[in-house]
């Protein structure tokens, strides 16, 4: 799984979500990594809701424009862990030959 992708997922694990929302919550969860362009993000949003990953939970009208907002579903919630633990399980076969982070280390 791409880092965005792995991250809108985990944007959307709590609550429902409109684009702008996601864009800003996957910035700040990836410490500033990953920055979604609008192209970017609606690509991502409508592919992962094709996928199964996500679905439309509702639209709503907010100064004339269509906000919609999106929800993760529980393939999405699974596809979420398996990935967590992929990533989890990647990092523990470093520490052997890596060592531990650095103490403050954030990334």
């Amino acid at each position: 799984m791409r880092e965005p992708t792995y991250f809108i997922l985990l944007a959307l694990h709590r609550e429902p979500m409109h684009g702008y929302a996601i864009a800003s919550q996957v910035e700040e969860l990836s410490d500033h990594r990953v920055k979604l362009t609008a192209g970017t993000l609606y690509g991502a949003l409508d592919r992962l809701v094709n996928e199964g990953l996500l679905e439309v939970d509702r639209e709503e009208q907010v100064n004339g424009r269509r906000r919609r907002y999106y929800r993760i579903t529980e393939q999405g919630e699974a596809a979420t862990q398996e990935e967590a633990l992929r990533l989890r399980q990647s990092f523990e076969a470093s520490v052997p030959l890596l060592g531990p982070l650095p103490k403050g280390a954030t990334s």
